[in-house]
């Protein structure tokens, strides 16, 4: 199958680089084209265009910075281009902005499976992300080789919106977890008790999460340098999810502080560094 991969960012290019290392033809393209550079050695083809590349092919991945981005190369760069297509959106963005998607893509005779995942850039290029659908089981089975080389058995959870309303779901998790292990470590140590007797109750316990030891070499070290995901995007997809959940009528005041704490990163430098580096924020004076 020859597949169109739009998007060479940290994820993009992993599952560039593991759909070539399956056998897949493919052809890139990204904005910054000397992005492109890593995949065209390891055969891809660049294409200038993201017509040029949907062009090529007959499966279209999509793994742009966010919605208004993904709208824009697919129905305005891409076009008429995407017709007879099948779209995999694999970008983390608002479950009404995919729903917008669908309908524009299913007007230009093109077709949308929305397909978030849990993991990163090592989880991609082992073939072991977690895979969320959402669309028609029909156009779920047209993708599932691609998908069988990205991870394990997809789980469809609806129609398009419902697997980006998990993918949020889940990365609010990842935002407050990492927030409360930060502050709780942070009046560990301020208080002179021993780390590793503090890890040593928590990891006997039912609070404990794996993330936490993940995490903490880093913490311990502030270094946050090479990220799998960047503070960017970890207050990006913490913005949508609460723009989800109000719109849901849900109660998110107590998110409130969260997302006013993670604003602050870009002034501080930490934008593109690993999403731990929140715990420089919560350090305080």
């Amino acid at each position: 199958m020859e597949i169109c991969l739009l998007g060479t960012g940290l994820l993009g290019a992993a599952i560039g680089e593991r759909l070539l290392g399956s056998g897949y033809r493919l052809t890139v393209w990204n904005r910054h084209l000397e992005r492109c550079g890593p995949l065209l050695a390891l055969g891809a083809s660049v294409a200038a265009t993201p017509a040029e590349a949907v062009a090529a092919a007959a499966l279209v991945i999509t793994v742009l910075s966010d919605g208004p981005t993904t709208h824009s190369v697919l129905l305005e760069q891409a076009g008429t281009a995407l017709a007879g297509r099948l779209v995999l959106q694999v970008a983390t963005i608002a479950p009404e902005e995919s729903q917008a998607l669908a309908a524009a893509l299913a007007e230009r005779g093109a077709e949308l499976l929305e397909a978030p995942v849990l993991g990163s850039r090592p989880e991609a290029l082992a073939g072991t992300l977690q895979l969320m659908v959402g669309g028609e089981a029909a156009a779920l089975e047209r993708a599932r080789p691609v998908l069988g080389a990205l991870g394990g058995e997809p789980r469809l959870l609806g129609p398009v919106g419902a697997a980006l309303t998990t993918k949020l779901a889940l990365n609010q998790l990842i935002a407050s977890l990492t927030h409360s292990f930060s502050l709780s470590l942070h009046l560990v140590q301020r208080a002179g008790v021993d780390v590793e007797a503090f890890m040593a109750i928590l990891r006997a316990s039912a609070l404990y999460a794996p993330t936490f030891d993940k995490k903490l070499a880093k913490e311990l070290a502030d270094d946050y340098a090479n990220p799998n995901f960047p503070t960017a995007h970890l207050r990006k997809d913490l913005l949508l999810f609460l723009q989800t959940a109000c719109g849901m009528g849900l109660q998110t005041e107590g998110l409130d502080g969260l997302a006013a704490l993670l604003e602050r990163a870009t002034a501080a430098g930490l934008d593109d560094l690993d999403y731990s580096a929140l715990h420089r924020l919560t350090a305080g004076r």
